[in-house]
């Protein structure tokens, strides 16, 4: 028997509606100053003042920040980070997918501490508190509202992960509703990035654990269920909520159990082309699969029968079902179909040798030639 540990958010709220309980979540945390960390497009769809009113209903006061913008740099940290002293703030409310809430994290740890950001980078870094945090996710995909990692873009081309307990909220709050106007695409490919958290969680290779694998099955068996009803039929309130649970499972799953090649080969994607992270997840997914079958076919097939009706027989059945809903979301299927030049793929390859914190989570070791022959298959996408 190995010794494992499993840490997660202290409170789980799940609801439809559960969002407008936000000034009550303040005044049991004692926060009477929060500030709101989200998006512009989230305050244009009308999502932010609703819950900026609720919270005012029991606060002194509530300021928002909705500069967050894709893939964050440690600028817009900084400024959210500039305008929480300005306010005197004293909790912090991320609202909005991953970005948004990594911003939250990032500022609710520098507000409680006299560490500069760049002293934040890598696993267990953090030497203060936080801020009382809450997260809010408005996709279903990241998990990072129970995951204890920030990702912040920390030049060009390149990202760096703050890895610590530190960050796990005090309350995370699932509400459906949220998610409801998503557009199609952005829900399958956080649908996909969800998946893949599940996937690479069930074959971590260094703290896969029995609570991870309970909350990996779990999560790829609503996610897989539920990601078609939620593109044709986008206002199922049960559906969403399920693909919202599913995905925050597959965070608490990833957060214990880290997540492997396939991320590590999509950051050097997301940094150099400003490709969204579940696209990049979805464009490397099978090639890795098969990559890693050599040591992890058999929990892939473990895995095959919480697929729907439609995964064929083996490993080729397993991934082609992946393949096949890609396709049905019209996204694109190879590197090539989504723009990457063929003579970038030396450079995707030695990048991605820097995402060491992930890759030693890989059921096969990924060195630089792997990395570049992944690229390689995933350029040439499905046959």
């Amino acid at each position: 028997m190995t010794p494992y540990r499993f840490n997660t958010v202290a409170s789980l709220r799940v609801g439809p509606g559960t969002a407008r309980e936000i000034g009550a979540a303040c005044a049991e945390l004692g926060v009477r100053r929060p500030m709101i960390v989200t998006d512009a497009g989230l305050v244009s769809a009308g999502l932010v003042d609703p819950l900026r009113q609720c919270a005012a209903a029991v606060c002194e006061s509530v300021s928002v920040f909705s500069a967050v913008t894709a893939d964050p740099s440690e600028s817009v940290v900084m400024a959210a980070f500039d305008q929480l002293k300005a306010d005197e703030t004293d909790g912090v409310i991320g609202l909005g997918g991953g970005s948004s809430m990594d911003v939250a994290k990032a500022i609710a740890v520098l507000a409680n501490g006299d560490q500069p950001l760049s002293a934040l980078y890598g696993v267990d870094q953090v030497a203060g508190g936080r801020l009382p945090l809450v997260l809010i996710p408005t996709t279903a995909g990241t998990g990072s509202e129970v995951t204890p990692v920030a990702v912040i873009t920390t030049g060009e081309t390149t990202k760096a992960g703050i890895s610590s307990a530190t960050l796990l909220p005090d309350i995370a709050i699932l509400d459906a509703e949220l998610t409801i106007g998503l557009p199609p695409h952005v829900t399958a490919m956080t649908g996909i990035d969800a998946m893949v958290h599940a996937i690479e969680a069930y074959t971590s290779k260094i703290k896969k654990n029995p609570v991870s694998d309970m909350l990996a099955r779990r999560a790829l068996e609503l996610l897989a269920a539920n990601q078609r009803r939620v593109l044709s039929h986008p206002e199922d309130l049960a559906a969403r909520e399920a693909m919202l649970l599913g995905a925050t499972f597959a965070g608490q799953a990833f957060a214990n159990a880290p997540v492997a090649a396939v991320h590590a080969l999509a950051y050097p994607l997301g940094g150099h082309y400003h490709m969204p992270h579940g696209l990049s997840n979805a464009l490397m997914l099978p090639a890795v699969l098969r990559f890693n079958a050599s040591a992890a076919e058999a929990q892939y097939l473990e895995l095959a029968p919480l697929l729907p009706e439609g995964a064929g027989p083996g490993l080729d059945g397993f991934v082609g079902w992946f393949e096949q809903l890609i396709s049905d979301a019209a996204l694109p299927h190879s590197l090539a179909s989504a723009g990457v030049p063929e003579s970038d793929l030396p450079m995707l390859a030695a990048d991605a040798m820097l995402q060491q914190r992930l890759l030693i989570n890989n059921p096969v070791e990924v060195d630089e030639v792997a990395a570049l022959n992944l690229y390689r298959a995933a350029w040439q996408g499905a046959a």
